[in-house]
């Protein structure tokens, strides 16, 4: 028998969470217990959530909340997506506009080591490697881990918009402003 042979099913994948309309915090949390609501997705970390700017798309855009998980998942990449695409729609999530506003947005952005260039998936997800609100909030929970050979901290620390994350306390927050019981 190859030692290096498993009987384990699972694969490791990295998904990236977003919000930047609605009761952001609250969407987020939802979406996490929705996504490994299936059997064949355990939750293996969490990050802590993120506050950032919007990054592309139109102007003036509420900020967005952004987390990621790293799960353990039986379904193959495509169904994943599907599963992914079903919980954004549970969470209203509109397709009017590319990087428009939105309720929630799930990017698979790491399969185990797949890489596929299928443009209905592609996987390392294309631009996660210049995307601090990814990378960050990924080498918190998983310092060790890499994207195109590269530490993931190393490329949150040279992205472009890694000095407009901000740590997000959890307190009020709709539409992207601070609600009662902010704190400012």
């Amino acid at each position: 028998m190859n030692p290096s042979y498993s009987n384990n099913p699972y694969v490791r994948a990295v998904l990236a969470l977003g919000s930047n309309l609605g009761e952001r915090n609250d969407t987020l949390s939802s979406a996490v217990a929705d996504l490994v609501d299936r059997p064949e997705v355990r939750l293996t970390a969490v990050s802590p959530v993120v506050q950032t700017k919007a990054v592309g798309g139109p102007e003036g855009q509420p900020d967005f909340l952004n987390m990621v998980i790293t799960v353990e998942t039986s379904l193959p990449p495509s169904e994943l997506l599907r599963h992914c695409q079903a919980v954004e729609n549970k969470h209203h999530r509109v397709r009017e506009v590319r990087w428009g506003p939105r309720t929630l947005d799930v990017d698979i952005i790491a399969y185990g080591d797949v890489v596929s260039s299928d443009p209905a998936l592609t996987l390392p997800h294309p631009r996660a490697a210049e995307r601090a609100f990814v990378l960050y909030p990924w080498s918190l929970i998983d310092p060790s881990a890499e994207l195109n050979g590269v530490r993931v901290g190393e490329l949150a620390a040279r992205a472009a918009d890694f000095p407009d994350l901000a740590p997000f306390d959890g307190f009020g927050d709709f539409d992207g402003l601070p609600t009662a019981g902010a704190v400012e």
